[in-house]
């Protein structure tokens, strides 16, 4: 049990909820308090332990339920509308006729085809002694599935994760409880043309069947949060231009998952403070009721400006689908990063941060794209940020922008970009087009670079979420 419980907490994880190593350890200990025997007190006590949201709570809740389900595999027969109505008659006219119960029982009592053909057929006989085929006949539903489950755990089906694999772990699993051994009598009976084939055939069905089922729910249990992490990996890795339409929720999801995870990683750092100097007249004065004893010792805490970030984004065709995740990126992080104020460009620059108090962050975006998107000119979009943000920018500013550099052979007004480099805290540029193309063509990066102070290629949410981290680190 206690390797069940750490395979569904790795299902846990896989599902988004977050379990330290030691809360495993708190639940390891909640689980020999409680015991295994009660299903309800564990799932309370373990909900207790693991989950810590709502959110989490349900789950928890669902994964489970799921992974601790130990409904039995039915292994029986199963009887057609018209067989079962016929047994349905046999019933009620054996209920009015006792001479029929008689011959019921008399026939009930015969040998099957299968058990005749054994007494003559040696290897059939083996099989119909082997533990499988006694459980099958039997009808041993305990045997049957605990079977089945250690069969899977022998085949490692918990590291199932594509849908592809189902057949292959399926395979393992049959081969494991010795489903080969039934495969081959019935091929001999084939040959034979033995009456016993059919009877044989079921029972090798209805084993088969209950194993593809078994391999189902394991799949959808712990390949389907294995799944979304592939997915969200291949997306966070993809160029944002290239990712098709279809995909934009959950990108869109994944951006603020991102978000999210980089919160909790900061927030409690932007709580701390530095200690600063001793205050000797606070702590003297905190000391007069216990005659001058300085039990109690305060500091002189100091304060620091509080940052802000310019975000300059350009929203011309080439980069608008950049931009649009930039700024959703900024405007998740508000509980931890500092003040942010947004521009968008592709000729003439216009503040839009108003639009992101007004609007949910995707309006908003829409709005920008709308209002600002055209050819560009970084000449005129410079011309208009020093107009409208330039005396703002002191040391402890960051001016994050966005965009290509691709100038269409205008004047790059560099002079701008050095004072505003001279002013601020920090100027990072980032640029969604490979570092090779940066000297190519109507691009002037390699000029702009010279007026930053970090410049970088980002086109995927990877590296987005990458270089944001270092920005969160600098402003604390």
């Amino acid at each position: 049990m206690p390797d069940s419980l750490v395979s569904f907490i790795q299902v846990l994880r896989t599902h988004d909820v977050r379990i330290s190593p030691a809360e495993t350890l708190d639940a390891m200990h909640v689980a020999t308090t409680l015991g295994y025997s009660d299903r309800t007190l564990l799932r309370d006590g373990l909900g207790m332990t693991l989950a810590k949201t709502p959110e989490e709570e349900a789950i928890f809740l669902q994964c489970f339920d799921r992974f601790f389900d130990r409904q039995l595999a039915d292994f029986s027969e199963e009887q057609q509308p018209d067989e079962q109505s016929a047994v349905d008659d046999s019933e009620a006219d054996t209920a009015s006729t006792p001479d029929q119960d008689s011959s019921v029982s008399d026939t009930t009592s015969e040998s099957s085809p299968l058990e005749e053909a054994a007494q003559s057929d040696p290897s059939l006989e083996e099989l119909m002694q082997s533990e499988l085929m006694q459980a099958l006949v039997n009808n041993d539903r305990n045997a049957l599935s605990l079977a089945m489950t250690k069969a899977g755990e022998a085949a490692g089906l918990q590291q199932i994760q594509m849908f592809t694999q189902k057949g292959q772990f399926t395979r393992k699993i049959l081969d494991t409880m010795g489903e080969e051994q039934i495969r081959k009598s019935v091929i001999e009976l084939e040959r034979a043309d033995s009456p016993a084939l059919s009877e044989l055939q079921r029972y090798r069905d209805i084993l088969r069947e209950q194993v593809r089922d078994h391999v189902e729910s394991q799949y959808l249990l712990h390949a389907q949060g294995k799944t979304q992490q592939f997915m969200e990996d291949v997306l966070s890795k993809t160029r944002l231009s290239n990712i098709e339409h279809t995909y934009l929720h959950r990108v869109h999801d994944l951006v603020r998952k991102m978000a999210k995870k980089l919160a909790a990683r900061h927030s409690q750092k932007r709580r701390e403070y530095r200690r600063g100097q001793l205050n000797m007249p606070r702590t003297m004065r905190a000391g007069i009721a216990n005659d001058g004893l300085m039990f109690d010792v305060h500091w002189r805490r100091t304060r620091k400006e509080k940052p802000q970030i310019l975000a300059v984004c350009d929203v011309s065709g080439s980069v608008a689908a950049y931009a649009k995740f930039l700024l959703l990126f900024l405007y998740s992080l508000q509980d931890v990063l500092p003040r942010v104020r947004s521009f968008a460009f592709s000729s003439n620059l216009g503040e839009v941060s108003e639009l992101f108090e007004q609007y949910p962050v995707e309006k908003a975006i829409e709005l920008v794209n709308w209002k600002y998107g055209g050819a560009t000119d970084y000449g005129t979009a410079l011309t208009d940020f020093a107009n409208l943000a330039l005396d703002d920018i002191n040391s402890n500013t960051t001016v994050i922008i966005l965009g290509d550099a691709r100038n269409n052979k205008g004047d790059p007004k560099l002079e701008i970009m050095q004072s505003i480099y001279q002013r601020s805290r920090q100027v990072i540029w980032l640029n969604p087009e490979s570092r090779r193309a940066w000297a190519t063509g109507d691009s002037e990066m390699q000029r702009y670079q010279s007026a930053c102070h970090f410049a970088a290629e980002c086109n995927n949410l990877k590296q987005l979420e990458r270089i944001i981290d270092q920005l969160l680190k600098s402003t604390q």
